[in-house]
Formats: C-alpha cells, structure tokens, sequence
C-alpha cells in the first residue's frame, strides 16, 4: 500500500508542475515558462530556470509543497524535468542541425520504431537525459539572505541553499559524462548506463535477452560519440573578509558548475550563489585513506555577481536619467569627491585624486603591440592617524572589483600568483594572488611601508606592465594584472621627521616612486582652528553616524559606481592645439626640479604620461570627447598639490615669508566676517593659533601700513582696510 501511495505522490508532484509550467503567468499576463520552453525548442536557450518567487505566488501551490522542493532539491529537479519533456512544443523556427546528436536520435527512434530492441532489459531503455537537449536549475528565493560559508551545517544536507563569497580558483572547463552509450559486437544492441556519480563502472558483458539466449557473453565497445557529456568546472568559494571571526582563517567551500552555469565566474569575483549542498564521498585508495569522512560540496543552481565589472555594468532607468541629471551639473567633479568618504574630515584634493584613480584613463595600445597603461596609481604616506586606511576601505567599497591587503601579512607569492596542486586533476595550477585577483580593478596596499624588500620588487612589474610573469614548477607564463595600485605608508620613523630630508622620510627605491602617479604626503599638523573643525566633525559622525551636512546630497556608493561606469565608456582624445601647452608645463617642471636640487622629486617621462592620464580622467568626468585646457590645468595643479605637501611644511617651520602668509590670514578673517575691521587682540589670537609671534605681526602691520593697504589706530593697533 506504501508503494503506491509513494507512486501516486509522484503523479501529483508531476501533474502540480506541469500545472505551474503551463499555467504560470508573468508580470504582463503572458505564459513565462510555456514562453521558455518555445525558446528551449527553438535552441535559443539551453536552460530553463524555475524560480521559488514564482511557485511561491502560484495559486495551486501550497507551502508543503514549496518546502519540499526547497528541502529535497534534487529529486524535484528530475520532476521538474520529466513535467518539460511532456509541455516540450514543437519548434516554430528552423535552427542549425547538431549532426552528432540530432542524427544519432533520429537513428535511435528508427531501431525502436523497427522492433531493434526487445525492451525487457532496462539497460536496453533509453533514458529521458540523452533525449534532452536542455538543463533545469532551480532558483533560490530573491529576498532571502545569502548564508555565510560557516552557517552551512549537516542539516542543510539536500536543501537548497544560497552562500555569498569570494571566489579563488576556477579548474578549466571539462566534459563530464552523464550518459554512457556502449554497443554490443554479438547482437548490435544499445545499452545505456546513467552516470550518477564522479566515478562509474563500464559495463563488459551485454545484458541484453538475445546474448542470454545465445549464451554468448557479448563484448560491449563504449560509444563516446552516443554518449552524452556535459560542460564542469569546478570553482573554490572562499568566505568573504567581513564573515570571518576574528582570529578564525576563512574557510572555502567547493562548487561545481554545470551546464550553462560555467565560465560566469572568475577568480576575484565576489558572487552569490544558490545551489544544492551535497556530500561527496571519497573512492578508491582516496576513500581508504578517510575512512568514513565525506567530503561536501555545492552544485549550482544560480550565479549573481554582486558588483560587475565596470564594462558590465547595466544602468537602470532612474539611474541612466540621474546620471544625465549630475552630468549637467557644473560642479560634479567637487561633488563626486566630497561624496567619497563623507565621514572623513577634509583631504579635498586626497579625495579628488582617489576619484581619477576609480576613473582612471583608457589603455592604449599600438600598431606594433606596445602598450601604454591607463591605470593610474596614487601612493599616500602620511602620519598616524590620519585616515589613510579608512579611505583605502572606503576605495574598494566603491570599486566594483576590489582587493584590500597589508604589507606585513602579504608576501610576494601572495600578491601574484602561487603554484599549487589541483585536486581534481593533480595538475600543477597557478592560483591567482591580490593583484590578480583585483585585475580591471583596484588593489589596497596598506602598511606599504612594512612589507619585505623582496616582495615589493614583485609590484614593479604589475604598476608598469601591468602584468604578472611566473616561471615555477615548469610554468611559464604571464598573466594579466591591470590593476590601480593604491598604496599607504607611515614615514621611516613612524612619524615625519622634520629634521631629515623627504627622501629619508619616504624611505622608498626611486624606481618605485617614479611608478606612482600621485604621492600625497598627508601631515597631522598642530592647527588649532582646523583642530577644533575636526572635533567637531569627529563628535557629529560619533553621535549620529552620518557626516554633517555638506550643502548637498552625498551620492550613494551604487549612484557613485553608476556614474563613473558611465564615464568610463568615454574615451577622450588630447587634441593637437594642446601638445605644445602640455610639453612647455613638462619642460618647467623638469627645469624647477634642477634648480631646486631635489633629491626626493623623481620627474620622469612618467611624469608626463601621468599628467595625460589624469586629464583624460578629468575629461571623461565630464563626458567629454576631447581633453581640454581646464582638465590640464587641474591635473597639473593636482601634481603641484601632491609635492606641496612635501614642501609645505619646511617652508612654514623655516619663517619663510611669515609676513605674507599672515596679511592673507587677515585679510580672509576680514572677507569672512564680511567687515573692513580686524580687531588686534583677535588678529594676534589668529596668527598665535598657526604659530606666528605678536613681532611678526607688528611687523606685517607696518609693511602694509605703508603700502596703504590698511590703517592702524594709533592707541588700540586695531586695523582698517582701505577700501580699494
């Protein structure tokens, strides 16, 4: 009686998806899945993807139901199948002819239309797989949240699950058997044998009635082009950095992709995956050697990347007409760098250049193969403290590929690639390292400083060539590493010290330095009215976890990664009334490094290279096709910033023209109270704040007294601009 029902459940089970694949309606009334099938019969589409949403709003499916395919997947994947093959339409439109397959079919009806078979044995049975010319998968519900690797337990065995992670390695893509064709020397029969698992048995002796019969043992010959094979790759999923408890290593989980599901992914991808949790056990002299362990694994069911490349990226609706709507703004450029990091007191100009490094300039290459990077690479060093690694953080946030590491805890292998052995097929692999895993996107050195000599000659190569050369364990080869690196690093001495030289300070190999775009030496300078701002800032972002008001809307991180996507298509040109304005600033450049006898200014052709990148970057912020004056002007004066602020500091300590930089500090108190008076006690408060004495300030007031700049009051020395 217990084997019937089971028979009658099966039936039901069958009838309820064949009524949901006929019947389900999608957003605009049209039948979806009887849609699919069309184009499944067509051979426009090779998979046909049954989603829970929608068996979850399908009227005749009860919640039993929809729990038993979550928690017995695979079984309802064959139902789901078996429902296929009875809707399957005919197809409406001519197609190309699979000769191996769609011959050998054609054959195979003939044979049992003529009697070929005689149908007692179930070897001699066609299975429904080798008919069918399609795969099922079965996706997980969308509003779900995705598990970590570490919460998949023992009793998630045979559900459905969906798992987030990183990946680290993808095998090739190799053909997997399903279906074993053998034909047999004595009678001429076809036997089939379904493979189920990752090892099989061939069969040597014909099963068929005719053999027994003629008490002949029939030898069989495998059949490789009758049988049928599908596409696998197997992929390691590794647990995303933010999932990992600390002090715990992350742990990996393996997945293997079938079907249409291979080649979506690539190592340093971040992915979603839903798919079915199995356990795997071990064969052979592997199976004796573990004893009664199993080994677990996930097949796939569905892929989501969770942040495309920039070149995949599809802009919805509102965001192609927010994009057109900021584009038009004629303060974006500011705007967009204000938004980055908003959290983060000041470092206007940091945060300019940190936005050129995400949208960086396109690569070139000539007729004869060379090629001219376009990636640019900023290097920041800077004090203690001054939110060098949150910016690095917040940087790969926004980047749709991104791989943050330390100095101290990467070695060189680490950063490019490691020789290790695949399980699968006991070949030697490469395993990609950070900066090949963050290639068409960016790597976060922090603590560039501390790590090994050894290993940072490594990055050489990556920051000009952009590629990664390997000659170990007999492989040779070189990969791809088209990366922006973006470095941090604290001075020689943990802090800048002002009585040595910037080159001491830096404490890094010219060779290295003349690679980097950018060199922003960020100081904590004493300064006591920017200290206060900063306090404040700092109490504000404390109390209520936002930054204070900026005067606009900071853009989101996915508006932000939307826009420079977008501006990422442009590809500007240097148009040729510029050659000459962009060669006179180069020549000045090189001149005032000879006459200031600097010995930390490494000004290279580099140089120049770099100048070009970052106005092409500046002029695809603004969807420009051609670069114009401006965009040169504000990429050279990024450069002057980036060196000012190595200079900056020993021009202040040494009283350089103290007499100046006091009138200015005067003179915008005066702008910013919007009056013609400075009262004297308040304008040696000001100047006391940036480390000037009440002499300096006498003496500033009688210079410009007597160039009739302003008026002093005989008695109080209060001031009075002249009004010009």
């Amino acid at each position: 009686m217990a084997a019937t029902t089971k028979i009658a459940d099966f039936a039901a089970e069958r009838a309820l998806a064949k009524d949901f694949l006929a019947n389900f309606a999608g957003p605009r009334g049209e039948p979806k899945y009887l849609n699919i099938l069309q184009d499944v019969a067509n051979r426009k589409i090779r998979s046909v993807q049954i989603e829970l949403d929608d068996l979850f709003h399908y009227k005749d499916a009860d919640d039993e139901f929809l729990q038993r395919v979550t928690e017995n997947t695979k079984r309802y994947i064959g139902i789901f199948a078996d429902a296929i093959d009875e809707l399957m339409p005919e197809s409406t439109e001519a197609y190309a002819v699979d000769e191996d397959r769609d011959i050998l079919m054609t054959q195979r009806v003939d044979e049992s239309a003529d009697g070929g078979a005689d149908g007692t044995d179930p070897l001699q049975k066609m299975p429904p797989e080798i008919r069918r010319f399609f795969e099922v998968y079965i996706k997980a519900f969308s509003k779900v949240t995705p598990l970590t690797i570490r919460q998949v337990k023992a009793s998630n065995i045979g559900q459905l699950v969906k798992i987030s992670g990183i990946v680290t390695r993808c095998s090739d893509v190799k053909p997997l058997m399903q279906v074993a064709v053998y034909t047999c020397e004595e009678c001429g029969f076809e036997i089939y044998q379904e493979v189920t698992a990752r090892v099989f048995m061939p069969l040597f002796e014909c099963p068929s009635q005719r053999c027994k019969l003629n008490k002949a043992k029939g030898n069989l010959i495998l059949q490789l082009r009758a049988s049928k094979f599908l596409k696998f790759q197997e992929v390691k999923l590794q647990e995303l950095a933010e999932h990992v408890p600390k002090g715990h290593i992350p742990r990996s989980l393996t997945v293997h992709l079938r079907g249409e599901l291979t080649r979506k992914v690539a190592p340093g991808d971040v992915v979603e995956m839903s798919g079915i949790f199995l356990p795997m056990p071990y064969y052979g002299f592997r199976a004796m050697r573990a004893g009664l362990v199993a080994d677990t694994y996930l097949e796939a069911m569905s892929i989501t990347h969770f942040k495309k490349k920039y070149e995949e990226y599809e802009l919805k609706g509102d965001e192609q007409e927010q994009i057109d709507r900021l584009a038009e703004d004629g303060d974006i450029y500011n705007k967009l760098a204000r938004s980055l990091a908003p959290e983060i007191f000041g470092h206007e100009d940091v945060k300019k250049a940190l936005l050129l490094l995400l949208v960086g300039a396109p690569h070139r290459k000539l007729a004869d193969g060379m090629k001219i990077r376009g990636d640019l690479h900023i290097c920041l060093m800077g004090d203690p403290g001054v939110a060098k690694s949150q910016l690095l953080k917040h940087i790969i946030n926004v980047a749709p590929r991104g791989v943050y590491t330390t100095g101290r805890g990467s070695s060189g292998v680490g950063l490019t690639a490691a020789v290790q052995k695949d399980p699968v097929t006991n070949e030697f692999v490469l395993e990609g390292g950070a900066l090949v895993l963050a290639d068409m996107g960016i790597c976060a050195i922090d603590e560039f400083d501390k790590m090994e000599e050894s290993d940072r000659t490594a990055i050489h190569e990556v920051m000009e060539q952009q590629t990664v050369s390997i000659a170990k364990a007999g492989i040779t080869t070189s990969l791809n590493a088209r990366t922006a690196v973006l470095a941090a690093a604290n001075p020689a001495w943990g802090r800048y010290d002002m009585r040595r030289t910037p080159a001491e300070n830096i404490n890094l190999p010219p060779a290295l330095l003349s690679r980097f775009d950018l060199l922003w030496l960020i100081l904590d300078r004493a300064d006591m009215e920017n200290d206060l701002e900063m306090a404040r800032h700092v109490v504000h972002v404390h109390q209520n976890l936002e930054s204070p008001a900026l005067g606009f809307t900071p853009l989101e991180p996915s508006v932000l990664r939307a826009y420079i996507s977008a501006a990422r298509r442009v590809i500007p040109s240097v148009p040729r009334e510029l050659e000459e304005y962009i060669a006179t600033a180069y020549s000045s450049i090189r001149q005032e490094e000879a006459k200031s006898n600097a010995p930390h200014s490494y000004t290279t052709i580099r140089t120049l290279l770099s100048i070009l990148r970052i106005s092409i970057a500046l002029a695809r912020l603004r969807f420009s096709e051609t670069v114009a004056q401006s965009d040169v002007d504000e990429a050279l004066r990024l450069m002057q910033m980036s060196k000012y602020s190595l200079y900056s500091d020993d021009r202040q300590r040494s009283g350089l023209d103290a007499i100046s930089d006091i009138y200015s500090i005067l003179r915008d108190e005066a702008a910013r109270t919007n009056s013609m008076d400075v009262r004297y006690a308040h304008a040696l408060n000001l100047i006391s704040r940036k480390g000037y004495s009440e002499a300096q300030l006498k003496e500033c007031l009688e210079e410009y007294a007597s160039l009739n700049v302003w008026q002093i009051h005989p008695n109080t020395f209060d001031i009075h601009f002249i009004d010009a």
